[in-house]
């Protein structure tokens, strides 16, 4: 892997040190890190963007054969090396296990989580015709779209987000889909053709947030960060995370999950906050979905994202998840889109 210094755009107060945030050099990582930054130095710290080089950014194949571990793995390792002080990843790339030498300090205010459609001549789903070309290689959204029985053929894609947009624009799919909160962040809101409600297809547990990450002994810097956190925003992706690893299922399983913090009456009449959390699990060829969901409190998010693991296993969602795990079936077709970086 390589490092590379962006920028510095260091302005405010003078500090002790310059916080060094580690990105990946796409576009979208770029602009995601570069709200922490900007949010440091609006707080008066000095603080600059590091670019490091993953090897999966160089590799053409497809996410579920390399792992998305690839890309969070090399900013860790620089993160413990000392090389950077802080790390953005898009929360739902990073692994579901802790690991005892970083903490998550901020969760910044999430996103749209939702997946977006972006649809020749401005169609929504159900107006694609039958045989129409969706690109994906999604897992969940691969299970969710066959469930709908629309009779769509489904392209095996990998590539950044112009790439998946240039797939529509130039004729070699009729549609994509990507989640709506990297369009919003890159500002090609205009791209969507429709955002997909979570009863027709769950987003992936966490897509939409970003973990703000560092080493767990920088009290300083910890501290610092914490005004960048959001507690709904935390309290969600928990629950969610905690349903993908009591699930036991890799991030790129076939698992949505969407949890939202929204007001409710108590047994008194006033008002209260309440978790409430969706979540499925699906066999890759849609044959079947399992959903359910459950509604409490957010200090009790992480015992929420268990309660509805535990209704998902009686339900049968062990089974279909081990079935995901196999061999690829044919229910994709193969494209030279697959390899586009």
């Amino acid at each position: 892997m390589t490092i590379a210094q962006e920028e510095g755009n260091v302005t405010g107060a003078p500090t002790r040190r310059t916080w060094r945030i580690g990105t990946r050099g796409s576009l979208l990582a770029r602009t995601q890190s570069g709200t922490v930054r900007d949010a440091l130095i609006a707080a008066g710290h000095a603080a600059e963007l590091v670019i490091v080089q993953t090897p999966g950014d160089q590799s053409s194949e497809p996410v579920q054969q390399i792992g998305v571990g690839v890309f969070t793995s090399a900013l860790r390792a620089e993160l413990a090396a000392g090389t950077i002080d802080i790390a953005v990843h898009s929360y739902k790339d990073l692994p579901t296990a802790p690991d005892d030498r970083f903490t998550v300090a901020a969760v910044p205010p999430r996103e749209d989580p939702r997946d977006a459609l972006v649809a020749r001549e401005g169609m929504v789903l159900g107006e694609l015709p039958a045989g129409s070309r969706v690109g994906t290689s999604a897992p969940r959204r691969v299970a969710q779209l066959l469930a709908l029985g629309l009779g769509l053929e489904i392209v095996p894609l990998r590539g950044n987000l112009d790439t998946r947009l240039a797939a529509v624009r130039d004729g070699d799919l009729d549609a994509v889909l990507v989640a709506r909160a990297g369009l919003a962040r890159i500002g090609r809101l205009d791209a969507v053709t429709e955002a997909m409600e979570p009863v027709q297809m769950l987003p992936a547990p966490a897509q939409g947030a970003l973990a703000v990450e560092t080493r767990a002994g920088d009290a300083e810097l910890i501290d610092i960060l914490a005004s960048l956190d959001d507690a709904a925003t935390r309290a969600s992706v928990t629950a969610e995370r905690v349903l993908l690893a009591e699930l036991e299922a890799g991030c790129t399983a076939p698992v949505g999950a969407l949890a939202e913090v929204v007001e409710s009456l108590d047994d008194d009449g006033r008002i209260v906050d309440e978790l409430s959390l969706r979540g499925c699990a699906a066999a890759v060829d849609g044959s079947e979905v399992l959903r359910a969901s459950v509604v409490g409190s957010p200090r009790d998010a992480a015992e929420l994202g268990r309660a509805l693991a535990r209704e998902l296993v009686e339900l049968g969602a062990r089974e279909l998840l081990t079935e995901a795990t196999a061999p690829a079936t044919d229910f994709t077709h193969p494209s030279p889109m697959e390899n586009s970086r």
